[in-house]
């Protein structure tokens, strides 16, 4: 599979969201609402990325190489993970700017599923591995898509092998009350629903995502500056 189209303007439409769907190539921001407390829920991971399909059954979108993102920090600039886990969701925050270094990263998402699978290559094109983030539906909105974390993540290798990742968290956000228990409940049977997804290799692993290729003609959207803006009108 190749990416088509051209570049767009997703967010002309902001006060105007009329729930139509992105055309391949279109640039969106692809966002998450932080959790921590006294957050208030503002958004603090920001990726600029690049329609490659949206239909009613799945939006895909593709983050290059290179993106300029938003991404929390601790407030004295260290990085998230580097804190100790028992004060890593409650030490002050802040976010900043900053390029992903990585290989590009395509990112599938059916509507209503409370995951999202992510593919990730080496250099290359090597493919490495599906990543299955467990987080709320994505609100749609004129220029993007909002989501929160829920903390559980699921790593599916080329083998069909799979396991459980960041547990850790899952389980301090609860000790911590950032999640409930029912919330908690939800979540792991969403991440138990996602492994029978895996074991029976149903979509999108079985669709030879590892095989699409970016368009040569996409450049790599542009962070705005109001990347944390309030949507107008959001939908599901």
């Amino acid at each position: 599979m190749t990416g088509t189209g051209g570049r767009g303007g997703g967010d002309a439409q902001n006060t105007r969201w009329t729930g139509t769907r992105w055309a391949p190539g279109e640039q969106i921001l692809w966002r998450y609402r932080d959790h921590a407390p006294g957050s208030k829920g503002q958004v603090h991971i920001c990726r600029p990325v690049t329609v490659v399909e949206d239909t009613p059954e799945l939006l895909a979108v593709w983050m290059a190489p290179g993106t300029e993102c938003v991404k929390p920090v601790l407030a004295d600039g260290t990085p998230v993970h580097a804190e100790p886990l028992a004060t890593r969701y409650t030490a002050p925050r802040t976010t900043v700017r900053a390029r992903w270094f990585g290989t590009g990263v395509l990112k599938l998402a059916r509507p209503r599923d409370p995951w999202s699978v992510w593919l990730f290559w080496e250099r290359g094109w090597r493919f490495k591995n599906w990543y299955v983030n467990l987080e709320e539906p994505r609100a749609r909105w004129a220029g993007g898509v909002d989501s929160e974390d829920h903390f559980l993540d699921i790593a599916v290798h080329p083998d069909r092998s799979w396991q459980w990742l960041d547990e850790d968290e899952f389980a301090q956000a609860q000790q911590l009350g950032l999640m409930g228990r029912e919330q908690a409940e939800r979540v792991r049977e969403a991440g138990l629903a996602a492994v029978e997804v895996i074991r029976a290799w149903g979509p999108p692993f079985r669709d030879r995502w590892q095989d699409w290729r970016p368009d040569p003609a996409w450049g790599v959207p542009v962070l705005p500056e109001d990347w944390d803006r309030t949507p107008a009108h959001m939908t599901s």
